[in-house]
Parts: structure tokens; C-alpha cells; sequence
């Protein structure tokens, strides 16, 4: 299951991608609400946790936004502020929970199970544990990769990858956008990283007859199946 932390603190959303992947989700960070409006308005996600104070557009800014472009993903505030006014209005803005910190991590995934589970989105034909391409079977729930029945021994960042790429399943992604998507970099500072990740990936998902990452010359990376 896909889910984008907003979140500038770095300690906290280091605490809360740990959390999230260990317990098998599949996360994406920005920083800002700019990089959300301008990198992912239009990625799927089962959920959207965002701090309330984030520098230029705040939190609840960003939640008025989404829903003024009908983007209905379930949306967790977290924030220190904690009075009763704090929480209506961000409810009022179009949010779906708040919570406040500090927080238990349990309590946190208790709150995002729930509010999954009464998205209407997140059907049983919208959102299926395994997705299969050809002689590439994905296990969401395993956090496994399988080709031609047997499995591709990926590690939590390839797995990270192979799914933003699958989430743009047939359009061109820059080498900047994969930084910021699945390590969390908002600018390319010449490393190639990404190319090296795409290598590996290529050498565990890919048979002669099986072409599915594609490099787009001088843009990136396109997944087609």
C-alpha cells in the first residue's frame, strides 16, 4: 500500500518511514506542499500523512488544494497543535484525522488501518494485493517480486523503485523525480544512484523476452509492461 509523508522535520519522517516500511508500506516523501502539487498531484495513493507546519504552503493549505482539485485520497494531519480549534479546522478544510504529536506509533498505524478501510476508493478491484505483468508477479502484501514463479530476492529500496515506476506505468519519470520519490532527494547533485538501482533492478526483473524499464533519452525512466 502506497502512502505520501509530507513532513520537513527529517527526524520524524525518518521515524515515520521506518515505521511505515517495516510494517509494509510503501512510502514517498516530500518536504513541501510545492513538491506535492508538482511531482504527484496525480499518483494514487491509499493515504496522505501531513504536518500541519510545513515551510511556504502550510499543511492545511496543501489540504485545501487537493480537494479543490478533487483529490479524494484520506488525508492524517499530525501536528504539536493541539486545541480544539487546531483539529475542527482542519477537519473543516478537508482532512480526515488529526493527531497530534508526540504519538504513539501503534496508535498511528490504528488510525491509518482505519481510515483505509472506510475509503470508498480503496475497492477490492482498486486496490489488489498482487499485480501481475507478464512473467512479473508483484506481492504487495509480501513485499515480493516473482519472475516466472520464482522469487526476485529485492531489497526494500528496488522494491521502492520498482513500485514508483509501476505507479507511472507508461510515462517518462526524470532521474530527479526518482530521487525525491525513493531516497528522498529534491535535487540532482550529479549522483548516479539512480542509474546503478535501475542496473540492479534490470539484472533481477529482466529475461531476454522480458523488457520492462525502459530509458527514455535525456528525460529517464519509463516502466511499460
Amino acid at each position: 500500500m502506497q502512502v505520501l509523508v509530507v513532513e520537513d522535520d527529517k527526524r520524524i519522517s525518518d521515524f515515520l518511514i521506518k515505521g511505515l516500511e517495516e510494517n509494509g508500506y510503501v512510502v514517498t516523501l516530500c518536504k513541501n506542499a510545492e513538491e506535492v502539487l508538482n511531482h504527484f498531484i496525480n499518483i494514487e495513493f491509499a493515504l496522505i500523512i501531513c504536518d500541519v507546519m510545513l515551510p511556504g504552503m502550510d499543511g492545511i493549505q496543501l489540504v485545501q488544494t487537493l480537494r479543490y482539485k478533487n483529490n479524494n485520497t484520506p488525508i492524517l494531519m499530525l501536528s504539536a497543535l493541539n486545541t480544539v480549534q487546531d483539529k475542527v479546522s482542519a477537519l473543516d478544510f478537508g482532512a480526515d484525522d488529526y493527531l497530534t504529536k508526540p504519538f504513539h506509533f501503534d496508535e498511528l498505524l490504528s488510525r491509518i488501518k482505519a481510515l483505509t478501510r472506510r475509503n470508498p476508493a480503496l475497492t477490492k478491484e482498486k486496490v489488489e494485493n498482487n499485480k501481475e505483468y507478464g512473467a512479473l508477479l508483484i506481492d504487495l502484501d509480501q513485499y515480493k517480486v516473482f519472475v516466472n514463479g520464482i522469487e526476485a530476492e529485492l531489497s526494500p529500496r528496488e522494491f521502492k523503485l520498482l513500485n514508483y515506476l509501476i505507479a507511472n506505468e507508461g510515462k517518462a519519470v526524470t532521474r530527479v523525480q526518482i530521487l525525491n520519490a525513493v531516497w528522498g532527494i529534491t535535487f540532482n547533485n550529479h549522483t548516479n544512484v539512480v542509474d546503478v538501482y535501475i542496473s540492479y533492478l534490470r539484472n533481477k526483473i529482466e529475461k531476454e523476452d522480458n523488457k520492462y524499464i525502459q530509458t527514455v533519452k535525456g528525460v529517464g525512466y519509463m516502466f511499460k509492461s
